[in-house]
């Protein structure tokens, strides 16, 4: 019981991050359920959760989602999270989420100092889509990629938030399924991801009603700030 108390109160502040923020669900939750059911099942759980908590962001903002830039992202996210999804049991996690955090940083900084900047259009959705999906099924989550994307594309909070959960949702569907032919997930495991996901939906929720009333300059801002924190604690801590 007292496990199952730390994984709905984590569920619901890791909601309410990536509600607000588009991503960072998967990297708060990772270690907690990590510690609660361990490294074996830790994903999959995970991605369960974060499958139901992604289509409730979807589904708040669906007038606002963008169904042709979310498209073009799906085209190479999908395929390539299908790759990973395969390959996430031989590859090591820690070097792999590392090099997100690096690149993170990297980019937010370049930003900064415009020496890079992304370009919205196909091509960035495309590569920005075949980058998420293989890192998301690899090492868990590669949502911090996706929304350096989508934030290209200058949208107003919640049709940034639920554009970018409409392919998040479409990557977790299709890892959910490869993952319980690769994976032993049993029924414990399995209804544990669903409880979490359903009290990710309040969080969710609530982040909605605060982004609303965000302006999109200082919202974007706020989404690099915690880009580059991210990126930060992934290449110190190398878990994801």
């Amino acid at each position: 019981m007292y496990l199952y108390l730390i994984l709905i109160l984590s569920s619901f502040a890791a909601a309410f991050v990536s509600g607000a923020a588009g991503f960072g669900g998967a990297l708060l939750l990772l270690p907690v359920v990590t510690g609660c059911v361990g490294t074996e099942t830790a994903v999959p759980v995970l991605t369960i959760a974060q499958l139901i908590g992604n289509f409730s962001r979807m589904a708040f903002g669906w007038k606002q989602i963008q169904w042709k830039p979310a498209g073009l992202f799906c085209i190479t996210a999908i395929p390539l999270a299908a790759l990973g999804a395969f390959g996430f049991s031989i590859l090591p996690k820690m070097i792999v989420t590392r090099c997100i955090g690096a690149a993170l940083i990297l980019l937010v900084l370049f930003k900064m100092m415009k020496k890079v900047e992304l370009k919205a259009g196909a091509k960035t959705l495309l590569a920005g889509g075949a980058v998420t999906g293989l890192l998301s099924g690899l090492a868990g989550s590669g949502g911090p990629i996706g929304a350096a994307v989508f934030l290209t594309l200058g949208l107003p909070p919640v049709s940034y938030i639920a554009s970018e959960a409409t392919t998040a949702t479409a990557m977790h569907i299709l890892k959910t399924i490869i993952y319980s032919k690769l994976v032993s997930v049993d029924q414990y495991a399995a209804l544990t991801g669903v409880a979490m996901g359903l009290t990710m939906i309040a969080g969710t929720f609530c982040a909605n009603r605060v982004i609303k009333n965000i302006e999109k300059a200082k919202f974007q801002k706020y989404v690099a700030v915690l880009l580059c924190t991210v990126g930060l604690y992934m290449l110190i801590m190398g878990k994801s």
